[in-house]
């Protein structure tokens, strides 16, 4: 997204007339019978472009923030950004009390699998075919992937041999420890990202650097403030569309999820594939694949705190042929990363894991 010195009116007007629609959908009461009702089915037509008009700003304000304040600083503020909405989506599902107990590994399972094949794959061929070959930092890959391999593990895998509580569910004391871990781990990478060792996320190609007022920055952290909040409250109002939708036209639980990231990662996506464009391949890479640690890093101890309160069932052990796409993703990006340099094929074999991974959500 283009950085400009006038903010555009849609990046704040969209977020207010979310909170506005809120306010009217909660007065009148907004629930599953109201939904199918003419009234619901109005506001449904709304909720839906204004939330992700909502999404849209967040990211754009984010990336203002982010451009102001450089690499890889301003990433991270954006994967925060991002793995906020995340939460609001999940957290609002689980508290219509109609999520299923898988909700939270589908929608973090969903953002690994789209980010890490789908993702990749189409900033890898975009830049391909334009440059051919395109460079980045191997070991910056190299921690992305160390550190994504251990969090998956522990949080998605590592629940199925577990004797505690059987079917792939942490029992209080192992999900309170693991979410310490996790959280603990996450903060470790960031610390190495944006202090110790910062130059192998910069990249070749680091943004002009920009020196804005005061002002810019506050504005453009009030607005996000002001998205963020939007999509927060028009969430709960999804979480019921969501589930209406689901349940009426009798889709597979693991769907919601798919949803979820759908809706939470278009934006960064296209900041990806935008960047791949501009052969800085480093920044696609930082925005993909520093999102899918945050979701886990951050998704995970979040939720498992907010069910300490909520006493949901949080399965989170992944099903055997979830966890084959998974082991074959992370397998096949050690390789595509491996070489410093990527080429169409390498993005190409991402697009076909992505493509099953798809294909098979729908039809398991």
């Amino acid at each position: 997204m283009t950085h400009s010195a006038r903010t555009p009116a849609w990046t704040w007007i969209l977020p207010v007339l979310g909170l506005l629609l809120f306010i009217e959908a909660t007065a009148t009461g907004y629930g599953d019978d109201f939904a199918l009702s003419t009234l619901g089915i109005v506001n449904t037509l709304l909720v839906v472009p204004l939330l992700i008009g909502a999404v849209f700003a967040a990211v754009y304000h984010a990336e203002e923030v982010a451009h102001i304040m450089g690499e890889p600083v301003g990433t991270l503020v954006l994967t925060v950004a991002v793995t906020i909405i995340e939460l609001a989506l999940i957290i609002s599902l689980m508290l219509t009390g109609k999520a299923t107990p898988t909700l939270v590994r589908e929608t973090v399972f969903a953002v690994i699998m789209i980010v890490t094949t789908g993702l990749v794959g189409l900033c890898i061929v975009v830049g391909g075919l334009r440059y051919r070959e395109q460079s980045f930092d191997v070991t910056s890959t190299k921690i992305y992937l160390a550190v994504l391999i251990v969090l998956s593990t522990m949080t998605l895998i590592l629940p199925n041999y577990t004797t505690t509580t059987p079917g792939g569910v942490y029992s209080e004391s192992q999900l309170i420890f693991i979410s310490v871990g996790t959280i603990a781990l996450y903060l470790v990478f960031l610390y190495t990202q944006t202090v110790l060792h910062r130059g192998y996320f910069v990249g070749e190609y680091p943004n002009a650097t920009e020196t804005p007022s005061e002002g810019k920055l506050a504005l453009s952290a009030f607005f996000l403030c002001v998205a963020l909040a939007a999509v927060v409250l028009l969430a709960k109002i999804i979480a019921v569309v969501i589930n209406v939708g689901v349940s009426k036209l009798d889709a597979p639980g693991s769907i919601s999820g798919v949803i979820i990231a759908l809706i939470v990662l278009t934006p960064e996506s296209i900041a990806a594939v935008r960047s791949a464009q501009k052969n800085d391949l480093q920044k696609s890479l930082n925005l993909a694949l520093g999102s899918t640690l945050a979701t886990i890093g951050l998704t995970i101890p979040a939720i498992a705190a907010a069910n300490l309160f909520l006493h949901k069932p949080l399965v989170l052990g992944l099903e055997p042929g979830d966890l084959t796409l998974l082991v074959m993703t992370l397998g096949a990006s050690m390789l595509t990363f491996g070489t410093g340099r990527t080429n169409v094929l390498f993005g190409f074999l991402h697009l076909v894991i992505f493509g099953t991974f798809m294909f098979l959500s729908f039809v398991p």
